[in-house]
């Protein structure tokens, strides 16, 4: 079964278009089903949607199909996300067969990432084949594409030296405002979210000893479960509804949620500045679709800064890096041909079971009617019984040879050679 990979990531689309075809994991569900429509009947769909690529992944019935597929997952993908087709066509990148399969492994194994080696990406890889399951798009040949994607990320994880050498983004934020800011003790931080990456973040910034820590989230508990860890520092829980009035106490301000509208507006950061008689604000925006406004960054007194914007960041270390990625690549690749060979295997093995099943039937029907006719007949000669066995042999090889014959018969050349090519091998082969 052919299998192909559709989407857009880091490196071939800007953040202002990541964030327009962007999925929330609430919504997969339902827009899963939809993709599997617009494909084919038994194609196998699941959809890998983060801050830094959204992305299709499926398996098809055939390979004449697979082209076909592949671009109605980009008609639906620009027509579910109310996106002109040609803007994101611009911008994506198809891959069928051995091509798909390493790209997956790549990305499973944090090779495709913004963040090299970064480990969230393989959780997330997970999370889009457990919705692919709950959402009925999943099926075995998809299972084990990712099942497989993961079992080469740990290899990679484990022999390379793939996450040593990487900055996350969490580092990189802090990082970024250590540039600005001469001295991290005097801050006052806020950040915004409780999910993952914050979780992480507050780590990082605790470990700078910030003179505050706040946390800001729909669910008040949530944000103190978050800040629980941190009682060494003077730390602060807040709802989001708190956050117009509230802006205007913090230095840094860093974001990450799963929202589909900005948290920050252009006039709640104005009101803030002005509280603040114009003192410089720091924002990091890692969400995507972005949490902050992005005529923010117009505001002479607040930088506000992108995921896209840390990348320079977290790419350094240069020679490891390469090291690291040849490393990497080498399993990678051992592992492409041998995954594609499994599944060729697989397929034939199906195929196999289809042609015995088929030609046991052929077999039952002639069967039956030879049992049939001599149903209530007593004292049938051994002639009789001969006649009976050689009619029912040569209607079998009839129905047997009737395909092989209107194809070895066909007024099509490449039909007819096919066929003939086949009959030659089988006949070599069994002499």
């Amino acid at each position: 079964m052919p299998l192909f990979v559709i989407g857009l990531n880091h490196t071939t689309a800007p953040l202002a278009l990541r964030e327009r075809v962007a999925f929330a994991p609430s919504e997969l569900s339902h827009a899963l089903p939809t993709l599997c429509d617009a494909l084919e009947s038994g194609a196998q769909v699941a959809v890998l949607s983060t801050c830094n690529r959204a992305e299709v992944y499926a398996v098809v019935e055939s390979a004449e199909q697979s082209t076909q597929a592949a671009a109605r997952a980009l008609a639906w993908l620009a027509d579910y996300h109310h996106v002109p087709t040609a803007d994101l066509a611009q911008h994506i990148y198809v891959l069928h067969g051995q091509a798909a399969i390493e790209h997956a492994f790549a990305v499973a194994s944090g090779m495709d990432s913004m963040v090299l080696g970064e480990p969230q990406i393989l959780g997330q890889m997970k999370q889009a084949i457990r919705i692919a399951s709950h959402a009925g798009t999943n099926g075995t040949a998809l299972q084990q594409w990712f099942d497989k994607s993961f079992t080469v990320a740990k290899e990679v994880r484990t022999q390379t030296a793939i996450g040593e050498h990487s900055v996350s983004m969490a580092a990189a934020s802090v990082k970024l405002a250590r540039h600005v800011f001469d001295d991290f003790t005097s801050l006052r931080v806020l950040l915004v979210g409780a999910g993952e990456m914050i979780e992480v973040v507050a780590a990082h910034v605790a470990g700078q000893n910030p003179a505050n820590l706040s946390v800001a989230n729909r669910s008040l508990e949530r944000a103190e479960e978050l800040l629980a860890p941190y009682q060494h520092l003077t730390t602060t829980a807040l709802r989001l509804a708190e956050l117009p009035e509230q802006l205007s106490d913090f230095d840094l301000i860093i974001t990450s949620t799963a929202s589909t509208l900005p948290i920050i507006g252009l006039g709640m950061v104005e009101f803030a500045l002005k509280q603040r008689r114009y003192r410089p604000m720091v924002m990091v925006d890692l969400g995507v679709p972005r949490d902050i406004e992005a005529a923010v960054a117009k505001l002479n007194d607040a930088y506000l800064y992108t995921i896209d914007d840390l990348s320079n960041i977290v790419k350094h270390n240069s020679a490891q890096r390469e090291a690291a990625l040849t490393d990497a690549q080498k399993i990678i690749t051992s592992h492409v041909a041998q995954f594609d060979i499994e599944r060729t295997r697989r397929n034939h093995s199906s195929d196999v079971q289809l042609l015995r099943q088929h030609f046991d039937r052929l077999r039952q029907q002639e069967l039956d009617r030879a049992i049939n006719a001599f149903t209530g007949q007593t004292n049938i000669s051994h002639e009789e019984l001969r006649t009976a066995m050689s009619q029912m042999s040569q209607r079998l090889i009839n129905k047997i040879l009737h395909e092989p014959t209107i194809g070895i018969q066909s007024t099509d050349d490449a039909t007819r050679q096919a066929w003939q090519t086949a009959m030659r091998e089988w006949l070599n082969n069994d002499s």
